[in-house]
């Protein structure tokens, strides 16, 4: 179990989270808010690679700093963007950060031919990867962040500039993984965690907003979500005094997905089931990170606030 209490980050005066508490057992953590909110600070420091301003951090118990190597090595991460030789294969990248690692060479090469079979690049094992698309480097990182077989994978916006059919092979990757391992996926994609995340952990204000499955989640909206169809010259008025979720053009009309928070819709409305992108538009609606503070604290060592 990985526990997080009192979890806070500051650079300063600026704070990046603040009073993180929350618990994880195996399966998959969907980490859900916008660019900017504080997703990748708390990844950093899930894997140790930034410290502390207060809280603490705990796998089984025992807290992660004083375990040190005996707790990296039950880490598994990918990074938004990671390095590798492009001129490499990935059976000589693997290779190398097993070599690294400290893996015996035989172990090593059984274990590559597991990982690459599990995503799907056995015909491409030797292969350079400056031919590889996005999709395929993905697939090249899943398999370095679980070459040591960790018990915490921890996957920092992973699907960010794949096309649908990879970013569904991934997600099935994903599922499979949890089974018998901590999995933390970090997104500001909605449709890469809505069906396979066991929980859904949302970051506001710099502060846990909530934890929990997806229907729950989806509850907190219940009976305040409707559909209609507003005529082309009705529009904007209608989205200037609603919070339109969605829109398309339908037969000289405008099919509208709206959130109304009095629970009672406009007269024609039809009342549907909340989804999480729904909850997501809706609690995010404020949401609103200076341009000016982001970019100055990006310059700070550690990556910055992502």
């Amino acid at each position: 179990m990985l526990t997080l209490t009192h979890v806070s980050k500051n650079y300063g005066h600026f704070t990046a989270l603040s009073d993180i508490s929350l618990s994880m057992e195996n399966g998959l953590y969907g980490l859900l808010s916008p660019n900017g909110a504080g997703k990748t600070t708390l990844i950093k420091m899930i894997t140790t690679l930034l410290t502390l301003t207060e809280g603490e951090i705990l796998y089984n118990g025992e807290e992660i700093w004083k375990m040190g190597a005996r707790y990296r090595d039950l880490i598994g991460y990918l990074p938004q963007q990671f390095g590798y030789y492009r001129n490499n294969t990935p059976v000589q990248y693997l290779m190398y950060l097993g070599a690294l690692k400290g893996m015996r060479k035989q172990e090593l090469s059984c274990r590559i031919d597991e990982l690459l079979a599990l995503v799907g690049l056995e015909a491409a094992a030797h292969k350079k990867m400056k031919q590889f698309s996005g999709g395929m480097l993905q697939r090249v990182g899943i398999a370095q962040a679980m070459l040591n077989d960790p018990k915490i994978l921890v996957l920092d916006e992973p699907t960010a500039g794949l096309d649908p059919k990879e970013r569904v092979r991934f997600r099935n990757i994903i599922s499979a993984l949890s089974r018998d391992r901590i999995v933390i996926l970090s997104t500001h994609i909605v449709s890469d965690i809505e069906s396979i995340a066991n929980e859904v952990i949302m970051i506001k204000d710099k502060k846990l907003y909530c934890m929990d499955t997806v229907p729950n989640i989806c509850k907190m909206l219940e009976n305040k979500i409707f559909e209609m169809e507003v005529a082309e010259q009705n529009y904007h008025a209608f989205e200037q005094s609603h919070m339109v979720l969605s829109a398309r053009q339908e037969k000289g009309c405008m099919a509208v997905r709206y959130y109304d928070e009095t629970g009672f819709g406009e007269s024609g409305a039809v009342r549907c089931s909340p989804n999480l992108e729904d909850v997501f538009l809706v609690v995010y609606q404020e949401e609103q990170i200076s341009t000016k503070a982001d970019l100055a604290w990006k310059k700070i060592g550690q990556g910055g606030i992502r």
